[in-house]
């Protein structure tokens, strides 16, 4: 059976995080002279700190599907545990790439195990690495994951700081009908609220051209961003791009072009993706599918930030 390293060309750079935790039983003699730093080796912990450092960069060496990444911080924490008695090991790594950063954590933390294992070994053969997994993960197109056992949120994955407040707009016939439930809808909602935008308006358009300018307008008063959702394909129905154009004080031909390179290969080519501003408001259309909406928040989550400071004049 054929394997192959995963293509993330097409893919955005990111901000990437992940740390992985694990833990190494021994008995209380063991525990002492680890404590004391009497161990027959030396400093058992600021050794192993080390070599979790060293694993975690060198994670592509030992596993042939990772992918070379310039890692920007590996941090190595080390705390004792008296109640069990051991040690437990928590490695954070962060790198801006197209790929996460989760084997690296693993790598990292099960690496720090193993050194204090070795330097454990000559006083306590009776040792056992265990509850070794992946804590939490961000960045990319799922954004934070923690895992379930997880008791204390990580700190990059608590709430993010309020970046600005949005509206949406679906823009659909058979929603705006009720034939249908509106999905994409809340889904850019939920996704824009985990970026750090309240929202503040919820409209479902028909693909009216007429009324859905005078939405976008009113939408655009009083919110920093105006998203929509539905439109932007080829049917003659589908006029959500004309209309954002029509709107618009001018466009912001770069965010369309972005969404466009991060969609799917057969179906990017085809989205009429547009932006641009109403005065200080951002406009952006994306697709109507799920699809569509996850990888438009992918984007987006670096880039409406800064186009929201820019808009302000900096002063946002």
């Amino acid at each position: 059976m054929a394997v192959n390293m995963a293509n993330v060309s097409a893919k955005q750079i990111t901000e990437r995080r992940a740390a992985a935790v694990g833990t190494l039983l021994m008995g209380r003699r063991a525990f002492g002279l680890l404590k004391s730093g009497r161990l027959p080796k030396g400093d058992a912990i600021s050794l192993a700190q080390a070599a979790g450092v060293m694993a975690a960069k060198r994670t592509p060496d030992l596993l042939p599907l990772c992918h070379p990444i310039s890692l920007d911080s590996v941090d190595v924490e080390i705390s004792l545990d008296a109640s069990l008695p051991g040690a437990h090991v928590r490695c954070t790594a962060a790198v801006a790439a197209k790929t996460g950063v989760e084997m690296e954590a693993l790598t990292g933390a099960t690496a720090a195990l193993l050194c204090l294992y070795d330097l454990l070994k000559p006083v306590d053969p009776v040792l056992e690495i265990v509850a070794v997994r992946l804590e939490y993960k961000s960045g990319g197109k799922k954004g934070y994951w923690t895992h379930p056992k997880t008791q204390t949120p990580p700190k990059a994955a608590t709430k993010r700081p309020r970046i600005g407040t949005a509206a949406v707009i679906t823009v659909s016939d058979r929603a705006f009908k009720k034939i249908y439930r509106d999905t994409s809808g809340p889904a850019l909602a939920a996704g824009l609220k985990r970026i750090g935008f309240s929202i503040k308006k919820r409209i479902i358009s028909p693909d009216d051209r007429t009324v859905l300018e005078a939405h976008i307008r009113r939408a655009a008063r009083g919110v920093d961003v105006v998203i929509l959702t539905g439109g932007t394909g080829l049917s003659s129905r589908d006029v959500t791009p004309e209309s954002v154009m029509a709107v618009c004080d001018r466009l912001i031909p770069g965010i369309g072009e972005s969404l466009r390179a991060s969609g799917g290969p057969a179906t990017a080519a085809l989205s009429r993706s547009v932006a641009g501003q109403l005065g200080k408001c951002v406009i952006v259309a994306l697709p109507g599918s799920g699809g569509g909406v996850r990888d438009g928040l992918y984007v987006l989550e670096n880039l409406l930030p800064h186009a929201i400071h820019i808009s302000h004049d900096g002063k946002h």
